[in-house]
């Protein structure tokens, strides 16, 4: 067998990933501050860039090719109750989330006497940034220009015009056949492409986590300390406690075969912080686990871009009762409620590239918090955010593949993934 076909095998690729990690950090933490930190930043990049460049073709094609095969799931009734209980599924866990979100940060109290100043600049340049808005969101979701969705990476559009071509393509059936079949081929090309790109994970992986180290190392400073740990306990019970519980109890599946195939999704998620060039490797995870393509093709891109518990749950609740604590302002019932209400509703709007922000400071708003006091703890929190994000994105991408793997198991539709053996990274 060759050095290539040994590489692909999967127990092999994931060994070969966390040595990766491994050597990264230990890179990043000599390269602080020395010809290292920018090279390894540089590797980080190429690889994030890579797999970003596939991001927007691969969620058109498999939208719109998982959608017209649901008809080979048992038609429309088939296809509408998938679409609900997916939807359903992203409400029940962005709803537990949040109110683990919630109980964390009520039990830490994180930024209780606290008294940090960010910089005028950083303030100033943060109120004149757009702030999430229920009105922004409906705005932007239908493009004003089809191309223009495409050329500008706005992923949230892309979805849209996506779910209508795909049930356009349902309808019309076998007349819309030669465009099905057209963009199935694209999609397969996207694809191979993706898979020659997932073998250079390791290389990207030792950039990503060195220049992290290398960058914020030593930037867990003490005042916002109660923060980061708030935020990662809470991602974290989310991760390692709700997930498996459902998976164990609902989706019948074992949480350590969850965590040995979707692992390298989640490692890449954690230090490139990011949910859609994260995609292809949570797709993938998530047929490894028996989901069959043709609904996995919907569920994985349409949850990249709207279910995001540690983003729009977790870290909203957690970063407005600390803003809320920052300048001793005490939070009523009904602002909880309206935490929780944005987090289970909202999630929509943390698609594309406003993420994390958009939630937050939506989330802000709605809470009733005054435009200064949203301005200035945003300023605060912005200072440490890739430390949370990583944590944060790897929460994302455990529910982007959890919920489809609930869903497919409670239809009926799971399928036994081939032995190991037979089946590689590429050909997948």
């Amino acid at each position: 067998m060759s050095f290539v076909q040994t590489y692909r095998k999967p127990k092999v690729f994931g060994f070969t990933v966390l040595g990766a990690l491994v050597l990264g950090a230990l890179a990043g933490w000599l390269g602080k501050g020395t010809w290292l930190a920018p090279v390894l930043a540089k590797i980080g990049s190429t690889f994030t860039a890579l797999l970003q460049l596939t991001v927007i073709p691969l969620v058109f094609t498999a939208i719109v090719v998982g959608i017209a095969s649901l008809r080979n799931l048992g038609g429309g009734r088939t296809a509408a109750r998938l679409g609900g209980k997916t939807f359903l599924w992203f409400a029940i866990t962005s709803f537990i989330a949040v109110l683990i979100g919630i109980a964390v940060a009520s039990i830490l109290k994180p930024g209780n006497g606290l008294q940090i100043e960010p910089a005028a600049g950083a303030v100033d340049k943060l109120a004149k940034r757009a702030s999430g808005s229920w009105q922004a969101l409906l705005d932007n979701l239908v493009p004003t220009n089809i191309f223009s969705a495409f050329t500008e990476g706005d992923v949230l559009q892309v979805v849209f015009i996506a779910v209508l071509v795909g049930f356009a393509a349902y309808a019309l059936g076998d007349k819309a056949a030669p465009f099905t079949n057209l963009v199935r081929s694209f999609f397969e090309i996207i694809q191979k492409v993706v898979g020659w790109i997932i073998l250079l994970a390791p290389i990207g992986i030792f950039g990503l986590i060195g220049n992290a180290v290398a960058s914020y190392g030593n930037s867990f400073v003490k005042p916002l300390f109660s923060l980061i740990l708030a935020v990662y306990l809470g991602s974290a019970l989310v991760l390692f406690v709700v997930y498996p519980v459902l998976l164990k109890f609902v989706g019948k599946t074992s949480p350590v075969e969850f965590f040995r195939k979707a692992g390298t999704a989640l490692q890449f998620a954690f230090v490139s912080r990011s949910s859609g060039a994260t995609l292809p490797l949570s797709r993938k995870a998530a047929t490894d686990l028996g989901v069959p393509n043709e609904y996995a093709n919907f569920a994985v891109p349409l949850g990249t871009t709207t279910k995001m518990d540690g983003c729009a749950a977790v870290y909203p609740a957690v970063a407005t009762i600390f803003i809320a604590n920052l300048f001793g302002i005490q939070l009523s019932v009904w602002q909880y409620v309206a935490i929780v209400l944005v987090a289970v509703f909202g999630a929509l709007a943390t698609a594309g590239t406003t993420g994390w922000y958009t939630m937050l400071t939506l989330t802000l708003s709605v809470v009733g918090l005054p435009p200064q006091v949203i301005a200035t703890g945003v300023a605060v929190v912005y200072a440490i955010d890739p430390i949370l994000d990583m944590m944060r994105t790897a929460t994302n991408v455990a529910g982007q593949i959890t919920v489809p793997v609930v869903v497919a198991r409670t239809e009926g539709l799971i399928e036994e993934p081939a032995a190991p053996a037979e089946k590689d990274l590429v050909n997948a």
